[in-house]
């Protein structure tokens, strides 16, 4: 494996690279050709916030397997590109929980008791006491937009000043609301109820300029808001007006739209606290962060697991052991089905039943995916669904139980293409062994791996000996014979029989097969062998 770290690091994040045997470590000092001539045969890539990496990098790095985000903005990877060349971006998040609510409580404090002003005024040889006089933060109420690993470690530390604190966060439960002393209300009642606002939300289409004059409207007279956040979620002009006539008393920011900031309105504004994004720059975060991305890289690179990625849904690493049979049986149903399909792929329906039906299956799906486009392009994990979509292929998920008896974890597809439909079923027995349990509506239970036959016939005698006495004749060894046979009562009866053999067969084979007079059908399909 080849890492190329593009900036500085700590040492302990350079150590758990250092400790792989036979992993090449560059680090940002050590490109003398520069980064994109490193990256040339780099199967990860590790980044803070300086370094652009762009499509037109990813370009030079044909075997990019992962970037890594030491912290948790990704402003500076273009994740679209990434996912659409296959490649993971993972961050931190969380990492630097701790300093960036210790920073803004201690922003909290600083506008509550005007250290600022009072710091300036004694630099400047004054002593202003009175009118210095501050307030203090008991019995006032906080409110917490966003109620993720920093909101919630502010409401912890929040409640040693004795504040009231309520807090507005869609995806968290009243139950942890409740651990932390928070009390959960409406974003309308948050914006309406709160003496200061803190932000703590990630920036998406329905969070940006979410400070508004609308909203800030709607705030009680004298709030004071501090971001540590993103500087997109204020409207600048709204929130500057707002402090200038006193509506809002004061603001503490440290993110901005731009930056480094310049020739703002805010430096003006003698109520306002600016800081240059240094939430989460303590030596104890960076080093976290930092450590926290080089494991997140190297467990990715060893055993598959995806952890905190902006691209893709993250799996534990106990997670992905549980999936991880069934991530490999999918693809290779996908693979079964397009080498024995009927022309252009329109659409797929996946459905899981048994204990898939509570799990994660984002990466099962786009297995599924890969395996039905294996043979157009290149196509993994990561973009399966971005590249289906940009064909037009429609992909369905359904979680049922009982989608079939007989096997607890059950995956099946059904794929629609402009030759017609075919369905297949399948699971994973002993833990590890794919299994192939029914094809078209014939129950067949034969071993998904290898080299397969797959033929279909009319249900007469002499056809399964035929198939056998062709294949001897060749040299062709057979090493397992599944046989179904179509139950709806259709008439003539339809028969199904995938041969596993020990190594791909010729052409001259199959045409010396399709010769059998019953035989409507025989096709090689060619999967990966299994596990030994």
């Amino acid at each position: 494996m080849k890492i190329v770290l593009a900036e500085k690091v700590s040492p302990a994040t350079l150590a758990v690279f250092a400790a792989e045997p036979g992993w090449e470590v560059l680090t940002h000092d050590k490109l003398p050709d520069g980064l994109p001539a490193a990256l040339a045969d780099a199967d990860a890539l590790v980044v803070r916030s300086a370094v652009q990496v762009d499509d037109a990098l990813m370009e030079k790095a044909p075997k990019l397997r992962v970037i890594g985000r030491a912290g948790v903005g990704v402003d500076n990877i273009d994740a679209e590109a990434a996912t659409r060349r296959g490649i993971v971006v993972m961050n931190t998040p969380g990492a630097n929980a701790v300093a960036v609510a210790e920073l803004t409580i201690g922003l909290m404090l600083a506008l509550a008791r005007k250290v600022p002003a009072a710091n300036g005024t004694m630099h400047a040889g004054k002593w202003e006491k009175k009118s210095l006089q501050g307030s203090e933060l008991r019995g006032k109420t906080l409110g917490i937009l966003g109620l993720g690993r920093i909101g919630l470690e502010v409401a912890r530390r929040a409640r040693g000043f004795g504040l009231e604190i309520i807090g507005s966060d869609p995806f968290v439960s009243a139950a942890v609301a409740r651990e932390n002393g928070i009390r959960l209300v409406t974003i309308d009642e948050l914006f309406a109820g709160c003496e200061y606002l803190t932000l703590h939300v990630g920036l998406t289409p329905q969070t940006a300029d979410i400070i508004n004059a609308k909203t800030l409207a709607a705030m009680k007279k004298g709030v004071r808001i501090i971001n540590c956040a993103r500087g997109e979620l204020i409207d600048d002009a709204a929130l500057v007006e707002a402090l200038k006539s006193g509506h809002v008393a004061g603001a503490a920011l440290d993110v901005f739209r731009e930056e480094p900031l310049k020739n703002s309105a805010y430096t003006g504004l003698d109520n306002v606290i600016l800081t240059p994004h240094i939430a989460g720059s303590t030596g104890e975060a960076q080093e976290a962060v930092g450590i926290q991305i080089a494991r997140q890289v190297r467990e990715y690179l060893k055993l598959g697991v995806v952890q905190n990625a902006v691209n893709l849904p993250s799996l534990s690493h106990e997670e992905y052991v549980q999936l991880s049979p069934y991530i490999d049986l999918a693809g290779r149903l996908g693979s079964f089905l397009a080498q024995t399909g009927k022309g252009g792929i329109e659409s797929a329906q996946l459905f899981y039943g048994g204990l898939l039906t509570d799990a994660k299956t984002e990466l099962v799906r786009n297995s599924a995916i890969a395996g039905l486009l294996a043979g157009s392009e290149n196509v993994n994990l990561i973009n399966a669904a971005a590249i289906a979509e940009e064909r037009g292929i429609r992909v369905h998920e359904e979680k049922q139980d009982g989608h079939r008896g007989g096997a607890a974890n059950l995956l099946a597809v059904e794929l629609h293409s402009a030759g017609g439909a075919s369905h297949a079923t399948a699971t994973v027995i002993h833990g590890e062994q794919p299994r192939l349990l029914e094809f078209d509506g014939i129950d067949v239970e034969a071993p998904l791996e290898g080299n397969l036959l797959v033929c279909r016939n009319l249900d007469v005698p002499g056809v399964i000996g035929k198939i056998g006495t062709i294949l001897g004749e060749h040299g062709v060894n057979i090493a397992n014979f599944a046989l179904g046979r179509d139950r709806s009562g259709v008439q003539p009866v339809k028969a199904l029989a995938v041969v596993q053999v020990d190594a791909p067969v010729s052409q001259d084979v199959l045409q010396a097969l399709t010769k059998i007079e019953a035989l409507l059908e025989a096709k090689l399909v060619t999967l990966p062998e299994g596990k030994s």
